[in-house]
């Protein structure tokens, strides 16, 4: 079963918190199933953002949140243009900032699942 967002938010938080890291919600969206994006602020003015990778990436009894890199070292601007695309598609998106001068975070990511390719379930028998 799948986490509201609100908990998957406040989580991952208190996890960033206890690896005495920092974070903080500068966006809430619903607190049932909204999309969340993750901003890691590397510390040397630019940002990776991550957001909820495709349903391609979840095969059938998987119920959980995964996570896609979209943007990659690049300038804060970068990140508001994608959040304001973001915004006139589905207002209702959490965003979670990071601080992670190395860039890692403790994200269920879809590239670490042993995932088949998307192909190969739609040309299914």
């Amino acid at each position: 079963m799948r986490v509201i967002s609100e908990l998957f938010v406040s989580a991952l938080v208190r996890q960033t918190f206890s690896d005495n890291g920092f974070a903080a919600v500068t966006r809430k969206g619903a607190a049932e199933a909204g999309a969340i994006l993750v901003i890691i602020d590397l510390r040397n003015g630019r940002y990776d953002l991550y957001a909820p990778a495709p349903q391609a990436f979840f095969d059938d009894g998987d119920q959980g949140r995964l996570f896609e890199q979209v943007l990659s070292s690049v300038e804060r601007a970068d990140i508001e243009t994608r959040l304001e695309r973001e915004a006139r598609m589905d207002p209702d998106f959490w965003v979670v900032e990071i601080e992670a001068a190395d860039g890692k975070v403790d994200l269920p990511l879809a590239k670490d699942q042993d995932t088949p390719n998307p192909a190969d379930a739609f040309f299914r028998l």
